[in-house]
C-alpha cells in the first residue's frame, strides 16, 4: 500500500479518496473549505493537511480533482504548492477536466521538477465516483500511466491511456461533446411525447431496447419527467466544460455547431436559475 495525497474533496473527489482509503492506502486530504477535509478524516481515517504543499509531502502519488485551471493551477504551484512539496520522482495525477494546454503546461513544469504527470479526467458523475465504477481517460508518459493505473483501479470501471500529455483532456471534450447532443435529444423526445399525450415511461422502455439507448436514457428518463434536477453534474460545471471544447474547436480549426447551441440552451436554464441542476434540466426549456 501507498502513501497518498488527494487534493479537492467535492461531490467526485469526496468518495474517490474514500475508495483508496478502503483499499488500504494511507491518504492525507487537501481541500480549500477545511471542514470538508475534517469530515472525510472523520469517516475514512488518514489526514489532512492544510495546503497542498503539506498533503503531498511524502507522498507517493497525488491526486487532485478541483475546478477548473485556476483551481489547478493553485494546488500545484506556489510556495503551498503540491508540486513544491513532491520530491523527484514522485507523481501527481490529475482528475480536473481542465483545459489541454494548461495540463501541457503543468506536466512541463512537473518534468522540469522530475516529477511525473497524468492527466486523467473522469465521466460516470457522482454516482460513478460514489460507486466506484467511473471511466478515466488518461495522457502522459507511458511509465507514468503504468504507475498510476493500479492506483486508479480503486474507483475505475475502465481506465485507458490514450496519448501523451492532454490527451485525457481531449477524450474527456469528446465525451462532453456527445453527452449534450445526447441529453438535448433526449429532452425533446420526452417533451414531444408528452405533448403527443404518450407515456414516456412505457415509451422509454420500449426504445431504449434499441438503437435510441443510452446512459442518459436509461438513468435521467425518469427524473426528466418527475421535474427533479437536485442531483449528479450541474449545468454550471457542463457550461464551463463545454467553453473548453468550444476554444480548443477555434484553436485547432474543428467545428462543433451543435455544442456551440446547446451551450447556449444551457445558458438559458442557468438564466432560469438552474445553475446548480443536473444537465438532465435542458428539458426545462421546452413546452410541456
Amino acid at each position: 500500500m501507498a502513501k497518498l495525497a488527494f487534493l479537492g474533496l467535492g461531490v467526485m473527489g469526496y468518495p474517490m479518496a474514500g475508495h483508496l482509503a478502503a483499499k488500504g492506502h494511507e491518504v492525507t486530504v487537501f481541500n480549500r473549505t477545511a471542514a470538508k477535509a475534517e469530515a472525510w478524516t472523520a469517516q475514512h481515517g488518514g489526514r489532512a493537511a492544510s495546503t497542498p504543499r503539506a498533503a503531498a509531502e511524502g507522498a507517493k502519488v497525488v491526486f487532485a480533482c478541483v475546478g477548473n485551471d485556476d483551481d489547478l493551477r493553485s494546488v500545484c504551484l506556489g510556495d503551498e504548492g503540491a508540486f513544491a512539496g513532491m520530491a523527484r520522482g514522485a507523481l501527481f495525477v490529475d482528475h480536473t477536466t481542465v483545459s489541454a494546454q494548461v495540463t501541457r503546461d503543468l506536466a512541463a513544469e512537473a518534468d522540469a521538477l522530475g516529477l511525473g504527470f497524468v492527466d486523467a479526467p473522469v465521466s460516470g458523475g457522482q454516482a460513478g465516483a460514489e460507486n466506484g465504477a467511473l471511466s478515466i481517460m488518461c495522457g502522459g508518459a507511458e511509465d507514468h500511466y503504468a504507475r498510476a493505473e493500479p492506483v486508479m483501479a480503486a474507483y475505475a470501471r475502465v481506465c485507458r491511456r490514450l496519448g501523451e500529455s492532454g490527451s485525457g483532456q481531449i477524450a474527456k471534450m469528446m465525451n462532453q461533446i456527445c453527452i449534450a447532443g445526447l441529453v438535448q435529444g433526449l429532452s425533446e423526445a420526452l417533451a414531444f411525447g408528452e405533448k403527443a399525450g404518450m407515456d414516456g415511461r412505457a415509451v422509454v422502455e420500449v426504445i431504449s431496447q434499441g438503437a435510441a439507448g443510452s446512459w442518459q436514457m436509461a438513468n435521467r428518463h425518469a427524473t426528466m419527467l418527475e421535474d427533479r434536477f437536485d442531483f449528479g453534474f450541474a449545468v454550471d460545471w457542463m457550461r464551463k466544460d463545454l467553453g473548453i471544447c468550444l476554444r480548443t474547436a477555434d484553436e485547432i480549426g474543428a467545428s462543433l455547431p451543435v455544442t456551440a447551441l446547446i451551450d447556449q440552451f444551457y445558458k438559458e436554464v442557468q438564466q432560469m436559475g438552474g445553475g446548480r441542476w443536473d444537465t438532465s434540466s435542458l428539458i426545462k426549456r421546452l413546452p410541456r
